[in-house]
């Protein structure tokens, strides 16, 4: 008998890096799931892919549980992406947007990985990824707001690995030390990180044996640029 197929499940998903990981998620015969505000935008990546798209706002409890029920089983991987920056001074930030932004980044992050979890615990199993950046271990001028909600989802998983991986879950958070290539910044310039690079890295946490778990990795690209 065949091994059942995984799921995977890319939360804040569009262009760039979700877009990798769904290809390569997709090349390993997983059953992919991307979950966004606006779905619409990931039509030609479901198409390419075969990937299914959700509707979803990932700092709504209600939403998230609402798109975990939809999923036809529990998934073996789930990646958080989302993320919201709202730059200027502290003496000039709207506390509104600088909340909104909070709630995206951290409180998100909590929400999606509360689900999941309740989930996987039942059986035993299952990665959960977040997505980091430099922002999560130093704050910038003018970045005040970023480095708060990337702050604080640093310190989400890392209770969460250590509540977690006895049980079998294992948490992984991915700092992103640099800026990711795209059509404008190609992959072939050195001072960017290649997506489907990291995406490689994403999917090496999740297949890493139990006995030697990672819960943090630091990526950035080998030509400094910062």
């Amino acid at each position: 008998m065949s091994e059942a197929k995984e799921t995977a499940l890319i939360i804040g998903a569009g262009a760039g890096l979700s877009a990798s990981l769904a290809r390569l998620c997709a090349a390993e015969g997983m059953d992919v799931h991307l979950a966004a505000r606006n779905p619409d935008k990931l039509t030609a990546l479901c198409q390419e892919t075969g990937a299914q798209a959700h509707s979803c706002d990932a700092s709504d409890p209600a939403a998230v549980e609402a798109l975990f029920n939809a999923l036809p089983q529990v998934p073996d991987l789930v990646v958080f992406n989302p993320s919201k920056r709202v730059r200027g001074g502290v003496h000039e930030l709207d506390p509104a947007a600088v909340k909104e932004a909070i709630e995206i980044t951290c409180f998100g992050g909590f929400v999606v990985g509360r689900e999941a979890a309740r989930r996987m615990l039942p059986r035993g199993s299952g990665s959960i990824l977040f997505t980091g950046a430099s922002a999560s271990v130093k704050g910038y001028a003018n970045s005040s707001t970023f480095a708060m909600g990337k702050f604080g989802l640093r310190g989400l998983c890392q209770s969460m690995a250590r509540e977690l991986q006895s049980k079998g879950i294992h948490v992984g958070h991915i700092i992103i030390d640099g800026g990711i290539a795209s059509d404008s910044r190609t992959s072939d310039d050195d001072r960017f990180l290649s997506p489907d690079a990291i995406a490689r890295s994403y999917l090496d946490l999740h297949r890493q044996h139990r006995s030697a778990w990672t819960w943090e990795v630091e990526l950035r690209p080998w030509v400094e640029n910062f």
